[in-house]
């Protein structure tokens, strides 16, 4: 059976909808159908669509901005619709953005990972669109890396735009699952209608005839997501993620890193479902730019069995014992360490320098996991 995003659905089956009213559209360029037809495209040019503004994520309504970047309002040069920014100084709509809207659709495809930024974008949308009385239309994806759940929960104190709900890293969900969810359990009094996808069960995204197009500039193929909840937390770091290079967040290093020593230390934990490769690469952009790094290449060979958070912070700990002089987190702003903000507490990184091990520090990850996923299983449409 063939694959449909929400996206198809609607123009397919559902169309009426949003006839008949003004709308704004969430998106940028993952809101594509199987043929590569884009949303904004099908929306614009549909007889009985009234198309009349853009919102944007981080890296802008077409994609083309850089990592934290932040992004103005401007006008489509393709539709001549404003484009409002969500990725400025202003990140949640406020009323005046809303006002001369009837209805709004979100259609951006997620990779499954709390600290992805699209989803705090959803997020505050729905908070937006409860507060203002306006009709939320979901255009629902798939989840590329399925149903499996990692990592811990963000704690209270650490919201942030890179965990702006208390859910694990990887949470197995889709954005119209994950919208029903915090609309119901954090009472946001939203109006959502979710457009499900069709002929999708929790599968892997590679189980589909699909193309993948990048949902960020920095993610460019279905394997780097599947790495990206292993390597994202040494962005908290002043280690390079592969940020500037061929394979970004595939390899982790620094100037000050022997790549066979590091392997060496690795090689010991015996780490499950993950093998490493000595690497050298010189970044073009981003951390240590132009600079040699010495480091590992990540390659993930079961990922049904992968532990990835966990992995993550195996490496850290490694490069951390090997180089304590050189090895750092990123300074702290407002007084939050990024890494922290990343892990959604303070705790793994003030018990790593306390020297506690990998396994102490994840003590009760499992626990707050299964009790989310008790929760989450009224909310799941597949």
């Amino acid at each position: 059976m063939v694959y449909k995003s929400g996206l198809e659905v609607l123009i397919e089956e559902k169309i009426d909808l949003v006839t008949g009213k003004r709308i704004g559209l969430v998106t940028n360029q993952s809101g594509l159908t199987r043929d590569l037809q884009s949303n904004i495209d099908l929306l614009f040019n549909h007889p009985a669509v009234n198309l009349v503004k853009l919102f944007g994520p981080e890296h802008g309504v077409r994609g083309q901005q850089a990592a934290e970047k932040k992004i103005d309002d401007m006008i489509d040069l393709l539709t001549g619709i404003p484009i409002i920014s969500l990725y400025g100084d202003i990140k949640k709509p406020t009323p005046q953005m809303l006002a001369d809207l009837d209805l709004i659709i979100f259609d951006i495809q997620d990779i499954g990972l709390r600290f992805y930024t699209y989803l705090s974008t959803l997020f505050y949308l729905i908070e937006s669109c409860g507060e203002n009385n306006l009709p939320l239309v979901i255009l629902d994806r798939l989840n590329p890396l399925g149903r499996r759940m990692e990592g811990n929960m963000v704690g209270e104190s650490f919201r942030s735009f890179v965990g702006l709900y208390p859910i694990p890293q990887r949470h197995g969900m889709t954005v119209g699952e994950l919208a029903n969810w915090a609309n119901e359990e954090f009472k946001l009094a939203a109006d959502i209608k979710v457009v499900k996808v069709e002929n999708w069960q929790g599968e892997y995204f590679d189980l589909f005839d699909l193309p993948w197009i990048p949902p960020s500039p920095n993610i460019p193929s279905f394997k780097t997501a599947l790495i990206y909840p292993v390597t994202c937390l040494f962005e908290g770091t002043n280690l390079s993620e592969g940020r500037g290079t061929a394979n970004p967040f595939a390899m982790i290093g620094a100037p000050w890193i022997k790549p066979h020593y590091l392997i060496d230390n690795l090689k010991q934990k015996e780490l499950p479902a993950v093998i490493f490769r000595p690497v050298y690469f010189s970044p073009h952009s981003s951390k240590h730019a132009g600079k040699e790094c010495g480091g590992v290449q990540v390659f993930i060979n079961d990922r049904n069995k992968i532990k990835s958070i966990e992995t993550g912070l195996e490496i850290l700990e490694s490069i951390f014992a090997l180089y304590p002089e050189e090895t750092a987190w990123l300074e702290p702003e407002k007084g939050r360490y990024f890494f922290d903000l990343l892990m959604g507490t303070d705790q793994v990184r003030k018990k790593m320098e306390a020297g506690q091990s990998v396994t102490e520090i994840t003590t009760g990850w499992q626990k707050e996991r299964e009790e989310f996923k008790l929760i989450r299983e009224k909310y799941l449409l597949y």
